[in-house]
């Protein structure tokens, strides 16, 4: 009963709003609002439309839950898969360091559509989310740097945090939340390949993390039961998913490391390997004053889990496949200053873009890999045509804990995503946004986006 599964359900389990430091609190709220922003600009996307159509001929025309995108209700279990498909397609959805797992994409879309469901308060939606950041992010973090070489942690990890802050929302006790687990990591997926071809995986991904883990936490509130050891145990997630995971980390600091204080807000439109020499490369144009026809090439300095997941990407067919592209990223920046969905869009496949795309190169670099994934340095040698060779270096990428964006920031950065996506005026998304902040007063947690009159 005291291993490190049995500790972090029961820590689940029994999380209560009061033992939240005030910090935490104000962070899990930013961190909605951001969320929010990133589920409203999956709005018309084209794999995301293909996911709503198939929930909502799966499931009820009525229910207590709020598809966001299409401001329709249906049941709990088919929101959370459609808002969690959703507000992960614009890359700009929260991200933890150190387990490179993003939270907010799988746990606000279950505790959303449950709090609704359920009629919980505003208190008890950010406590459940809590749980559920805690609890993806330590098991991110077990499973090691091996597991994401091969398996998207959002969606393994995620399956297991949608059940923890579901379960919290449900009240189960420490042992029902242990079989939550296990049915949560039974059916933990998601596989690196679909980056290859450009398909359309990711977002499958945080839809099946979301859905199951309610799924699981909903069956363990019935007595159905999982295995009691679905991480340690000999036929679990570390023996099959991993080469270096470490059961010490799914208890690292529960109740005084408040993990979900850590994570990241994505200031760029794209996959986080990325953002470090960006910023990077930005630091050295601003210092330098050049234009991206300045560029003769650039070097990233990166480490191995950059590499493992951009350099099969070298020739993006698509806006999505553009994302995880070294070099289309640090083209856009050059050329644009911020790499967001707009750039994307209409200028990943222009010829100056591609040109400078393809004088983009990634090196190995010893520091940078021994640093992460705790800390995500960015280093960049940049190569001008008139023949210097210049040097850059960023700590800590803007969104981190220690360069994060303010409230202002993180409201400005929603209706930009809202303006982009067309799924809300900006009217709506103001009302919205203010509203969320205060979201901790709110008695019933009710729908974020009335239907349009």
């Amino acid at each position: 009963m005291n291993s490190p599964t049995a500790q972090l359900a029961a820590f689940a389990a029994d999380l209560r709003f009061a033992a939240i430091p005030v910090s935490v609190v104000r962070k899990t709220e930013d961190l909605l609002v951001d969320w929010f922003g990133s589920v409203v600009a999956g709005h018309g996307s084209r794999p995301v439309e293909s996911m709503t159509r198939f929930a909502l001929s799966m499931g009820p025309q009525r229910g207590p839950s709020e598809v966001i995108i299409k401001r329709v209700r249906t049941s709990p279990y088919l929101a959370a898969m459609v808002n969690a498909a959703a507000s992960h397609v614009a890359e700009q959805d929260d991200v933890h360091n150190g387990s490179v797992f993003h939270p907010a994409t799988v746990v606000f879309p279950a505790v959303l559509a449950v709090a609704q469901a359920l009629g919980a308060s505003g208190q008890q939606l950010l406590t459940a989310a809590v749980a559920g950041y805690e609890v993806g992010i330590r098991v991110g973090e077990f499973l090691g740097r091996s597991h994401y070489k091969v398996f998207h942690t959002t969606g393994t990890a995620g399956t297991l945090a949608a059940a923890a802050a579901v379960g919290n929302l449900l009240g189960l006790d420490a042992a029902q939340m242990r079989h939550a687990f296990g049915s949560a990591g039974t059916q933990s997926a998601g596989l690196w390949e679909f980056l290859r071809t450009a398909a359309d995986s990711k977002q499958l991904h945080t839809a099946h993390a979301a859905a199951a883990g309610l799924m699981a936490a909903y069956l363990a509130k019935d007595g159905f039961t999982g295995a009691a050891q679905i991480f340690e145990g000999p036929q679990g997630m570390a023996a099959g998913m991993s080469s270096d995971a470490d059961p010490q980390r799914l208890i690292d600091g529960l109740g005084t490391r408040w993990a979900t204080a850590e994570t990241s807000f994505k200031y760029h439109a794209c996959c986080r390997h990325t953002h470090p020499a960006a910023d990077a490369l930005l630091q050295v144009m601003k210092a330098n004053h050049l234009k991206a026809e300045d560029l003769a090439s650039v070097v990233t300095h990166v480490h191995q889990g950059a590499i493992d997941v951009l350099g099969p990407v070298v020739h993006p067919t698509t806006v999505h496949q553009s994302k995880f592209s070294m070099g289309t990223v640090l083209a856009l920046v050059a050329r644009f200053e911020h790499a967001g969905l707009t750039e994307f869009a209409r200028h990943f496949q222009d010829d100056a873009t591609q040109q400078l795309r393809d004088r983009v190169t990634m090196v190995f670099d010893a520091e940078v890999d021994n640093a992460y994934p705790q800390r995500w340095i960015g280093k960049v040698t940049v190569h001008t045509i008139d023949g210097r060779r210049l040097q850059g270096r960023v700590d800590e990428p803007k969104g981190d804990p220690g360069n994060t964006l303010s409230r202002a920031e993180i409201a400005a950065k929603a209706l930009r995503l809202a303006a982009f996506s067309g799924g809300a005026t900006p009217a709506e998304m103001q009302a919205a946004v203010q509203a969320l902040w205060g979201v901790a007063n709110w008695s019933r947690v009710g729908v974020l986006l009335e239907h349009a009159a």
